[in-house]
């Protein structure tokens, strides 16, 4: 499959060191769902004393999210845990597709691609233990971080440089718009796309 030109310094630079198989699948995606603790966040949970629970956000991932809605890219988040932190941010980047509470990922996913009218060929997913791993292997996209479990990260097409919470998920996205040739039109001085973007 022929890859798309690249149109701005930035895609050339970000898709230097990716192999053309890699390339090729993050060209196809159209839905990209992401796991949250460890991937969105670092993986810790603060605990108020009333019990509170509180989780850091990374404000990079968060407008790399929003360039890829913006790009017409389907953003999905799918967690195993569930509390109203993730709905608040969810809410922020305007991502309407959040499951909490899902145990068997890979059915989720599925279900997602059929609602989305896509094949998993055409699906992404970015996650990092072992609830993650049927996801992984069977995506057309499969993305990790470097500080997951060797045996997780190791079946994942690509990892990301940054750890989970820390830059990764933008990297990620970055990745996959560069691939599509979309990352270009957000250098332009005239885009409006960026107008509004909460990070």
């Amino acid at each position: 499959m022929h890859l798309p030109s690249i149109s701005h310094p930035a895609e050339a630079l970000i898709l230097a060191k990716i192999a053309p198989a890699v390339l090729e699948r993050a060209r196809k995606v159209r839905v990209m769902a992401f796991d949250v603790d460890g991937v969105l966040t670092d993986g810790g949970l603060w605990y108020g004393e009333h019990g509170e629970q509180l989780k850091c956000f990374n404000a990079l991932d968060g407008h790399g999210l929003s360039l890829m809605r913006e790009s017409g890219i389907t953003v999905a988040l799918i967690t195993g845990r569930q509390g109203p932190i993730l709905a608040r941010r969810a809410a922020e980047l305007g991502i309407d597709l959040v499951q909490q509470g899902v145990r068997d990922k890979m059915q989720a996913i599925s279900a997602l691609a059929q609602e989305q009218g896509c094949d998993l060929s055409e699906v992404g997913y970015m996650g990092d233990d072992i609830i993650d791993l049927a996801a992984l292997q069977r995506v057309g996209f499969s993305a990790s971080v470097p500080n997951a479990p060797v045996y997780v990260s190791q079946v994942a097409h690509w990892v990301s440089s940054k750890p989970g919470g820390m830059g990764a998920v933008r990297e990620c996205c970055d990745l996959i718009l560069a691939a599509q040739g979309r990352l270009s039109a957000f250098f332009s001085s005239n885009t409006t796309l960026l107008s509004g973007v909460i990070q």
